[in-house]
């Protein structure tokens, strides 16, 4: 059986968004397992067959030596277990885990960059800087004869190919993670008043000032939806807002926050409308499973969010940054059951049209027996037979 190993910083980032597509590449005769920061998650990952190796790394950490000892570890990792294709997701993964398969001779590096995150978005002196550095590093760590990058959208594949971070024929584009439907499903909509939530880490670039403004607004001219923030702060993110903040939003009565939940499809459930005023995504796992539950979306017009959210077709697109045109977006939600009901059965036909978990894990699972020839093998087979 060939192996795939999954580099990730996080266990339960690697439950939300990775679990289901390790489950389907098991079933297609991969050896999977993955290493992450252990946290909570290490019993649901070990009882899906996944082999769990723990990889201490800290987002945020830009110490010498603890950087050092990270990429230190994958190399060790690597020579020991031995995987044919390694899955690299998200910033810190790509840059540590590509140089520690260049050193230990990994064949296929499979390259996940889930939206730009804080690093693009900021104008800041240090992001520039690491920007600068990081642009150069995967400029070398793509060029792998065996390396291949997947983007979530046609915007961050053109930011990366025009600027000459990656040729254009190593790119793969994989729109999203994929949507359980039998799972994430429409329900009778809650009683009134209409519910409208936000759920993402809360990070000052997911738009979580402008949706609480926004609440202000509507709430000053009479509205009495309900506005829940549903998530945690991310204390290793640059953008993380504070927990007092938060803490004070809720204490006004403009939001409610109900902190982190595991059970989304519980909390769509309770809900009307789905909102994320981001600055900028890969493909927000938010609204592709608000819409599969058959919710009406409002977010902004950045790449990612688009994606999913087709303006006057299953949502509203508002520009970034701006709390009155969100909140003239959810106002016509708020107040319009059928617009609603239109809105959500769209987004369901969607989701279940190109992003359910099944055809994302296909076309993923395809990649990795592409690079390991197994595609090639099996032709070969069928002709033979």
């Amino acid at each position: 059986m060939p192996r795939l190993l999954f580099v990730i910083t996080e266990d339960w980032y690697f439950c939300s968004h990775r679990l289901g597509l390790a489950v389907v590449a098991r079933r297609a005769g991969y050896e999977v397992a993955v290493a992450c920061r252990v946290a909570q998650h290490g019993h649901e990952i070990r009882e899906h067959g996944v082999e769990l190796f723990s990889w201490p790394v800290s987002r945020r950490s830009r110490h010498p030596l603890r950087e050092l000892d990270a990429l230190l570890r994958l190399i060790r990792l690597y020579r020991l277990w031995r995987p044919d294709v390694v899955h690299l997701v998200a910033l810190k993964p790509v840059l540590y885990g590509g140089i520690a398969a260049r050193i230990a001779r990994i064949p296929a590096t499979v390259n996940a960059l889930a939206g730009m995150g804080f690093l693009f978005i900021s104008q800041g002196r240090k992001a520039r800087l690491a920007r600068s550095f990081v642009g150069g590093a995967f400029r070398l760590l793509f060029r792998a004869p065996g390396s291949r990058v997947i983007l979530q959208n046609q915007d961050d594949s053109d930011l990366l190919v025009q600027s000459g971070v990656v040729e254009a024929r190593r790119v793969v584009l994989i729109r999203g993670s994929g949507v359980d439907t039998g799972l994430f499903r429409p329900g009778p909509e809650p009683p009134p008043p209409v519910v409208v939530v936000l759920a993402s880490r809360m990070l000052w670039d997911k738009g979580v000032g402008e949706f609480v403004a926004a609440a202000a607004k509507l709430r000053q001219a009479g509205c009495t939806a309900r506005f829940v923030l549903v998530g945690d702060t991310d204390p290793e993110n640059p953008a993380a807002i504070p927990q007092a903040q938060l803490a004070r939003w809720r204490d006004t009565g403009v939001v409610e926050w109900w902190g982190r939940k595991d059970d989304m499809a519980g909390v769509f459930a309770q809900a009307h409308v789905v909102c994320l005023p981001s600055y900028r995504e890969g493909l927000p796992k938010v609204l592709l499973e608000g819409a599969a539950c058959g919710l009406p979306l409002v977010a902004t017009d950045v790449p990612g969010c688009r994606e999913i959210v087709r303006d006057g077709q299953t949502g509203f697109l508002v520009p970034a940054r701006n709390a009155d045109g969100l909140a003239a977006a959810l106002r016509r939600l708020i107040d319009d059951a059928g617009l609603r009901r239109r809105f959500g059965a769209a987004g369901r036909a969607v989701v279940e049209a190109e992003f359910t978990l099944e055809r994302v894990a296909a076309q993923t699972v395809r990649l990795y027996d592409e690079l390991t020839g197994r595609m090639a093998r099996r032709a070969g087979e069928r002709r033979e037979y």
